[in-house]
């Protein structure tokens, strides 16, 4: 079996990939407003409360109008601060964010119909850049981004800024071993990085997602995946009732509102790896495999709202405790067992 997307379709074309490009930066972009919503509506029904309902019907136009706030609000920048880096790190934030979900699949193959002016007949795959070493690519994409929250607080000569980049420190080099450590076992079994072999090695039913093969990786995965994005209970770096906004303490208008489209979008893309890697992929044999990973998706996002609205905030210490002394071995024993496994 063919183990590229290149090999299997030959017929991909620099348009079909162009297209793809454009439906992630405009889906993903679309889904990230459409999730401060949803988040502001899930939080408040746990919390008996109405959430956003005075504009638009239900509250639905909030997001026109935070994002008019955003756009039109004074982009401040600290006259102490090295207004440079103040100026790109958010860029990094949400360019790192979006770059990483070139590798990953998000839903199955399509041929755009004949009858389409200028591009009718045109292929647009399921992914944008199967590489081989997709995983990898994904992996180290999220980890860069976190390079956004580090210089932000660091350039900005405000003390809740710095405290807020030296949580970023902490908190990426404790999780990022877990992340890499748990996705391993997983890779050992299907033989490939490509996110492409995970979804073909699970085709045939639910029977075959590695969740069943793997359940301690995908615990391990999904607590990683929490602090990946930086949600509760691991929002260590803005936690306001510790450090204002951390980072983004001195940040307004659109640069404030990059970092968390880049948030929202780590999210999504967290929740695609995880549907991906262990359950099942987007069933690629089925003609509503385009809804199942959606289904998977929106179970993942709802999942990230409902701990926040549940569970409490931990300390930096407990952070590095639970990941180097609890999860870490963990990982590493799983890691032992599989490849003893596989080797009988």
């Amino acid at each position: 079996m063919e183990t590229t997307l290149a090999e299997n379709l030959p017929q991909v074309t620099a348009a079909g990939v162009i297209i793809k490009a454009i439906i992630i930066l405009a889906v993903i972009s679309a889904i990230a407003g459409f999730g401060t919503y949803i988040e502001r509506k899930v939080l408040a029904f746990m919390q008996r409360r109405l959430g956003p309902m005075h504009v638009g019907p239900y509250g639905l136009l909030q997001i026109a109008a935070d994002g008019i706030k955003l756009f039109t609000k004074e982009d401040i920048i600290p006259q102490n601060a090295n207004k440079l880096i103040f100026a790109i790190a958010p860029a990094i934030t949400a360019a790192t964010a979006f770059i990483a979900l070139a590798a990953v699949p998000v839903f199955p193959d399509f041929t755009i119909p004949e009858w389409v002016p200028l591009l009718g007949g045109t292929f647009v795959p399921s992914i944008a850049s199967d590489n081989n070493v997709g995983i990898l690519f994904v992996l180290g994409m999220m980890a860069a981004g976190l390079y956004g929250p580090l210089l932000a607080g660091m350039a900005q000569a405000n003390k809740w800024g710095i405290i807020g980049a030296a949580r970023t420190a902490i908190q990426f080099l404790s999780y990022e071993v877990v992340t890499g450590l748990s996705i391993l076992a997983p890779i050992m079994i299907v033989g490939s990085l490509s996110f492409v072999d995970f979804n073909n090695y699970q085709q045939g039913g639910i029977e075959n997602w590695l969740i069943w093969k793997q359940p301690v990786a995908f615990v391990l995965f999904l607590i990683a995946g929490f602090a990946e994005t930086n949600r509760t209970p691991f929002d260590l770096l803005e936690h306001e009732a510790e450090v204002v906004s951390g980072y983004a303490t001195e940040y307004s208008g659109m640069r404030w509102g990059m970092f968390f489209i880049g948030e929202y979008a780590n999210m999504i893309t967290i929740s695609v790896i995880a549907a991906i890697v262990f359950l099942g992929g987007y069933a690629a044999e089925s003609m509503f495999g385009w809804l199942f990973i959606m289904l998977k998706i929106a179970f993942f996002f709802f999942l990230m709202l409902w701990v926040r609205a549940a569970w409490p905030h931990v300390r930096p210490d407990q952070l590095m405790w639970l990941c180097w002394k609890v999860l870490m071995p963990i990982a590493v024993i799983n890691v032992l067992i599989t490849a003893i496994v596989m080797m009988v």
